[in-house]
C-alpha cells in the first residue's frame, strides 16, 4: 500500500491544514503499518505553474513532443505517476482568498491528463483514476457554504476529483480558524475526533 500525502499552506508552524495531514498521515500508517508513505511538500518544492512546454509534455502523445517537450517529460509524468501509484491521497487544502492555493493547482494540471485519468464517451467526461481513497484536509477562515457565492475551495476539488473519476472524496475540516485561538483549538481539536474514525 501506498499513501500519498500532499501539502500546500504556506503558513508553515501556524498552518492548520499541516496539522491536520500529519494527524491524517500518522492515523492511516498506525492502521497500516505496511503503507509506504511518499511526502510532496509544493511550497518547499514547489511545482511551477504549467506553460506551453510544459502542458505539451503532459497532455500530447509523446511522439509529437518536440526537445523541449521530451526534457520535460519525465519530470511531469513523476508527478502523475505518484499519484496513480497511491491508495491513499491525503490533500491538505487551505482555502486561500476563497479557494486553492496556486501552488495545489499546479499539482491538480499534472493530473487532468486526456487518455490517461479521463476521456470522453458518447460526449460525455469519464474518469480513469478511479479506484484509489482521497482524503481533502480542508482549513478556512470562516464558515462557507459548500458551492456558494464565495466557495471555490471545496467546491473545485470535488469537481475536479469527480471528473478524473474520484467523485467520493472524505473531508476532514476545521473552519472558522480566524475567529480566534479558542475557536481555532477547537476546531483542530473535532477534526482530530474525525480524523480518529476514518
Amino acid at each position: 500500500m501506498q499513501i500519498l500525502r500532499i501539502d500546500s499552506a504556506t503558513t508553515g508552524a501556524n498552518s492548520v491544514s499541516r496539522v491536520l495531514t500529519q494527524a491524517i498521515a500518522d492515523h492511516l500508517t498506525a492502521k497500516h503499518p505496511e503503507a509506504t508513505l511518499i511526502e510532496r511538500d509544493l511550497v518547499s518544492d514547489p511545482l511551477p505553474h504549467i506553460d506551453s512546454i510544459t502542458t505539451g509534455a503532459i497532455r500530447m502523445p509523446q511522439d509529437s513532443h518536440d526537445e523541449a517537450m521530451a526534457a520535460a517529460f519525465p519530470a511531469e509524468r513523476a508527478v502523475l505517476d505518484e499519484f496513480l501509484a497511491s491508495d491513499i491521497v491525503i490533500v491538505g487544502a487551505p482555502m486561500y482568498n476563497f479557494t486553492i492555493p496556486s501552488q495545489l493547482k499546479a499539482w491538480l494540471d499534472r493530473l487532468g491528463v486526456p487518455g490517461v485519468t479521463f476521456t470522453y464517451k458518447d460526449g460525455a467526461p469519464q474518469g480513469l483514476a478511479g479506484g484509489r481513497r482521497v482524503i481533502i484536509a480542508s482549513s478556512r477562515g470562516g464558515a462557507y457554504e459548500i458551492g456558494g457565492a464565495a466557495e471555490h475551495q471545496e467546491t473545485l476539488l470535488r469537481d475536479f476529483f469527480a471528473f478524473i473519476g474520484i467523485p467520493d472524496l472524505e473531508f476532514v475540516r476545521a473552519e472558522k480558524i480566524g475567529f480566534g485561538p479558542d475557536i481555532r483549538d477547537q476546531a483542530i481539536a473535532d477534526a482530530k475526533e474525525l480524523i480518529a474514525q476514518l
